[in-house]
């Protein structure tokens, strides 16, 4: 079954933040920081299959650039296609507004995300130092040419 995508409403907020907790190795962001993206202070996506939130993006346009905030799906739903078809959604709206490059931060030991992001033409940029907490690690910034091809 191929996930369907769409906008993020206020009645996703607190299966996004059960996804999340499955998740310790996403921002962990609190239920009003997911209120606001379903107030539309930045854009969000949520993909359901058989009707169930299984996975979520959150980003935001910063001038030409599209920037992926947060990211997850299920733990037991991942390698299904539910992340590509939310960063499809991404980059189809990043698309829609002329972004010249896309944008995001990862742990340094997250593998697969790492890899998925490869699949996207994202390639590393930059580290920044013990970004994360808990543990603490490095985050690897990714960036994406929306010039070259992304669908993976």
């Amino acid at each position: 079954m191929f996930p369907h995508t769409r906008l993020l409403e206020s009645r996703d907020s607190e299966v996004i933040l059960e996804i999340q907790s499955a998740c310790p190795e996403i921002a962990q962001w609190t239920l009003w920081d997911y209120e606001r993206v379903a107030r539309g202070e930045m854009c969000g996506w949520v993909a359901e299959v058989g009707g169930e939130v299984t996975g979520f993006l959150i980003a935001r346009r910063v001038a030409s650039e599209l920037e992926i905030l947060n990211f997850a799906v299920r733990p037991s739903m991942r390698r299904m296609g539910i992340g590509l078809a939310l960063l499809n959604a991404a980059c189809k709206w990043g698309e829609s507004f002329g972004a010249q490059k896309g944008f995001l931060e990862v742990r340094a030991s997250n593998r697969s995300a790492l890899s998925f992001y490869r699949r996207f033409n994202f390639r590393e940029s930059g580290r920044r130092q013990g970004y994360y907490a808990s543990p603490v690690e490095d985050a690897l910034l990714l960036e994406m040419d929306f010039h070259q091809t992304h669908d993976a």
